[in-house]
């Protein structure tokens, strides 16, 4: 599983056995624009195989991929696309270069690798033969940019330790994500986790480092982007739920019951039952700030008032949205067509 070659990374550390020519890195960008350049600074000289997948770009991310000699698959979009696709093909012409890649740091265009951290990841790899995909900690570049940008940092702080599942940004040995045949590219948002799903399956564990892995620019600052954002985290609910939702995994269950008890049903029976019950049944509706209340004490344990209460109304407000995305889900799939990708970034 590893190499007795000297450095690792481009580095020289002795402690290390992977070397650059067993590690490859594929990152994956739609109109990255600047974040795409901070992105290949970041990762340059780390290994001796680069994989970036454009989608479709409008902007210079093409020739600044090939400046700096960085292997392009340029995707065809008349066929159906998906952020899973994009991560398959550079999968696949990573190996058509590197056929003996051990590991793969998958990286979204709009993400920083933090310096040393590729190391880490590497070294649980190479002690636990029972992990097939290790990550860090997400966060955001500029936080206080904008609450939402504050809102993406918070819900990047998962658990460390042994998990379910990661996000865009994770090391994968190559031979687990070729036993999964990939990533199932029919998924528009949430194919990380549906993959750790099926990783878990067949054995295999999701690890989470202490460390701080990337620096993501969420680049949102009106209500519209964050609203369109959590559409689409209510879209993966729905369909990992579909895919994945029955015992012992119930993958997205729970966030779906609960997205549709909020959003939907509550709101639906205050209402129709406002006629016949003279009003009473508006009560109802104050379910949700004390849903608000409940939420803003349990988060500020863990951050300050502030953005403790904005978390706490935005989770509120999110029920709606996503039980948006869930019903989009729903409505596509009887109608037996897919739903494309559910995009937030541009002005």
């Amino acid at each position: 599983m590893t190499s007795s070659a000297p450095g690792i990374l481009g580095g020289d550390s002795p402690t290390a056995g992977t070397s650059r020519a067993s590690v490859g890195i594929i990152a994956i960008g739609r109109n990255e624009g600047d974040r795409l350049r901070v992105c290949f600074d970041s990762i340059a000289g780390l290994s001796a195989s680069i994989v970036y997948v454009d989608s479709g770009s409008s902007d210079d991310s093409v020739a600044l991929a090939r400046s700096r000699t960085i292997e392009v698959v340029a995707l065809d979009l008349s066929a159906f696309f998906t952020a899973a696709r994009a991560r398959n093909e550079g999968f696949k012409r990573l190996r058509e270069l590197k056929p003996g890649v051990e590991y793969v740091q998958f990286l979204d265009g709009d993400c920083q690798l933090v310096a040393g951290y590729l190391e880490k990841a590497c070294a649980v790899l190479d002690a636990r033969a029972d992990v097939a995909i290790t990550c860090g900690w997400r966060r955001e570049r500029d936080p206080h940019r904008s609450i939402y940008n504050e809102l993406c940092d918070v819900e990047w702080q998962a658990p460390a330790g042994d998990t379910t599942w990661c996000g865009g940004d994770f090391l994968i040995r190559a031979a687990a994500l070729e036993q999964m045949n990939g990533f199932d590219a029919s998924v528009i948002a949430g194919e990380e986790p549906e993959l750790c799903v099926r990783l878990r399956e067949k054995g295999w564990k999701i690890h989470r480092l202490a460390e701080t892995m990337t620096l993501h620019d969420a680049a949102m600052t009106r209500f519209w982007q964050w609203w369109r954002r959590t559409v689409r985290t209510g879209h993966a609910f729905a369909e990992g739920a579909a895919m994945h939702g029955r015992p012992p995994y119930r993958h997205c269950v729970r966030e779906v019951r609960s997205n549709w008890f909020w959003g939907v049903v509550l709101p639906v029976v205050a209402l129709a039952a406002a006629w016949p019950t003279h009003g009473w049944s508006l009560v109802l509706l104050l379910l949700y700030p004390l849903l608000a209340v409940k939420v803003f004490i349990g988060a500020r344990r863990q951050m300050a008032d502030r953005l403790a209460a904005a978390f706490a109304v935005f989770c509120v407000i999110g029920k709606f949205s996503q039980a948006a995305g869930q019903l989009k889900f729903v409505l596509m799939r009887m109608a037996g067509r897919r739903s494309r990708l559910i995009e937030y970034k541009g002005s």
